[in-house]
């Protein structure tokens, strides 16, 4: 009799091991699922979003709005990676922006945009000069190696490849390009 006993006790052994398997793999695929549509990069940008390389998290969207209201009414608005966050301090303290005097920021408006760009601007090396001119980048040259830039660089250069660039839009780019 104890033969019979053991068959049917190790066929409900597998049947309950098969039965927890199944939970923890349904298990798995619902918080994978759910942690999936947490993070998803696609939640955190709609389509009226600028299209920057970043996105960009709600505690710095007012920097950046700043950023392109007061920089992008002289001259496209350029992708804080483009420079070291040197550069950014640097023109954020000079009120003689590129031989223009410019009206500085007020107190707020100051640490608002500082905070968006030194925060996705890059890291300047030891040895490195200050870039003033975004040809002069390395962060810029890294991205474009392959492209000859015109002399003298105006806003056109960049809207000729970037058709969205005048939109601080830089992944939009011309058909040549795609």
């Amino acid at each position: 009799m104890a033969n019979f006993v053991k068959p049917k006790s190790h066929r409900r052994l597998k049947r309950q091991l098969l039965i927890v398997m199944l939970v923890i793999f349904g298990w798995s695929v619902a918080i994978g699922l759910i942690l999936g549509l947490a993070t998803s990069t696609h939640a955190a940008t709609s389509g009226d979003s600028v299209g920057t390389v970043d996105v960009v998290p709600a505690q710095y969207k007012l920097g950046q709005e700043l950023y392109l209201e007061n920089c992008s009414s002289c001259h496209i608005a350029l992708p804080p990676a483009v420079f070291p966050t040197q550069t950014w301090q640097n023109l954020l303290e000079d009120s003689q922006h590129y031989g223009v005097q410019i009206k500085p920021l007020g107190k707020i408006q100051h640490l608002l945009v500082s905070k968006y760009l030194f925060t996705f601007s890059r890291v300047q090396l030891q040895d490195e000069t200050t870039p003033y001119r975004f040809k002069d980048s390395r962060y810029f040259r890294a991205l474009h190696p392959s492209v000859k830039l015109p002399d003298p660089i105006n806003m056109g250069s960049c809207v000729s490849c970037h058709i969205g660039a005048d939109k601080y839009d830089f992944r939009s780019l011309s058909p040549e390009w795609e």
